[in-house]
């Protein structure tokens, strides 16, 4: 997994990129199936645009972008914006279906207790 840092109209301190690539990582555990990060930083005017591009198995991307005052701050809303994001797209791959139908597994459950009951 690469996890690619862009700024533009500015630079980030190397304590502040190695911050990023160490957060940016954290996506990873939530959703095993992430081949690329792109986090990009646009400073304009005193204030910071920070984006974040989650492409998972080369055929969804997620995006996360927040506007704020300082990179590191904007960055950590960003990446909270973006795992709801992710939790959120990995309850909707989750197959939620049951193995049997309701309906079926009603019908054996009346089977079941009518066997057991001696009346019968």
């Amino acid at each position: 997994m690469q996890v690619a840092i862009t700024c533009r109209h500015g630079s980030i301190s190397p304590e502040l990129h190695e911050y990023i690539t160490r957060k940016s990582e954290k996506v990873v555990r939530y959703l095993g199936e992430v081949s690329e990060i792109n986090v990009t930083i646009d400073f304009e005017g005193g204030r910071s645009n920070v984006e974040m591009l989650v492409e998972i198995e080369g055929y969804h991307t997620i995006v996360a972008h927040v506007e704020g005052d300082d990179a590191k701050t904007t960055f950590d809303r960003t990446l909270s914006k973006m795992e709801q994001q992710v939790h959120r797209y990995k309850e909707k791959s989750r197959d939620h279906r049951r193995e049997k139908p309701v309906g079926e597994v009603a019908r054996i459950a009346e089977e079941d207790s009518s066997q057991d009951d001696p009346e019968s």
